[in-house]
């Protein structure tokens, strides 16, 4: 599975919401898909699937706003 398939699966997971995998550019948190609680469990799953390290205080809101941010920050965090 790429990236970018894992990536949306944990977003479709914790919001609940299958629309993600059909438009990458659907403001998150705008359209209050995902709140601060989400994001904490956003960050852990990221942490796990990816083996990557993020600090909850390092989350920058319009770096995650959508799942093509999200999809981009995470190859490259594990580029």
């Amino acid at each position: 599975m790429s990236v970018s398939d894992q990536v949306l699966s944990i977003l479709m997971d914790i919001t609940d919401c299958e629309d993600i995998g059909h438009d990458l550019d659907i403001r998150l948190y705008d359209e209050h898909l995902l709140d601060s609680l989400a994001t904490v469990q956003l960050i852990l799953a990221f942490n796990e699937a990816f083996g990557i390290d993020i600090a909850p205080t390092a989350f920058d809101l319009e770096q995650w706003a959508t799942p093509r941010q999200m999809i981009t920050f995470v190859e490259q965090a594990t580029a």
